[in-house]
């Protein structure tokens, strides 16, 4: 085999592992330790993503387990069955992949970002979405970094929304939100507890 064919499969095989990975198990998916170890490059990509728009590692990680319960496919559900049962209902809404964003979020995302390729479907682009966001309605906002309930209520009803309070009336959004920030939270201190996460000592002297 020669050089050039080994570099361009191991970067194949990079690209494939954010693009399309298997769905985390349950005990994964409590334990973000466990979770990064088995998935490594999602562990890379989200601290570039927290580096890039300051997004802690623990929301996007919160958001994606709300959201789509680490489902790639992951797309809306339907609404009620129609023609007396026979046919399936439509979506309720565009929400697609990790992230579960709208279509014309998404579509504004790849403008300003620049992205014109970004997949929902995607780890990476999905993860830079989530920090996108998370950068514009806080800078829209003026929400803390560490501001994780309000956070997840802006990430659901929009900068406007939000600043309007249209998740005032919402009490079951009001509760999801609390748990997405209590789970945030919690991601962060699994992950600044991991050791295998941190870098490695060259022989343990350095």
């Amino acid at each position: 085999m020669s050089r050039n064919l080994s570099i361009s499969l191991v970067a194949a095989l990079g690209v494939t592992a954010c693009a399309s990975a298997p769905q985390p198990s349950n005990a994964e998916i409590a334990d973000a330790c466990l979770l990064l170890k088995e998935n490594r490059p999602w562990h890379d990509v989200m601290r570039e993503t927290a580096r890039r728009w300051g997004a802690p590692m623990g929301f996007q990680l919160a958001v994606i387990k709300q959201e789509s319960s680490f489902d790639s496919r992951a797309l809306a559900p339907r609404g009620d069955r129609e023609w007396f049962g026979l046919v399936e209902g439509k979506r309720v809404s565009s929400a697609a992949g990790y992230s579960q964003a709208l279509d014309g979020t998404w579509e504004m995302y790849k403008r300003e970002t620049g992205k014109s390729g970004a997949n929902r479907h995607d780890f990476r682009d999905s993860s830079d979405f989530i920090g996108w966001y998370y950068n514009t309605t806080g800078k829209r906002t003026g929400l803390g970094q560490y501001d994780y309930r309000e956070h997840y209520l802006a990430y659901h009803e929009g900068a406007t929304g939000y600043l309007k309070g249209t998740w005032k009336s919402k009490g079951w959004l009001v509760e999801v939100a609390g748990r997405v920030a209590q789970q945030a939270a919690r991601y962060e201190s699994q992950i600044s507890a991991c050791d295998a996460l941190k870098p490695q000592k060259f022989l343990g002297l350095f």
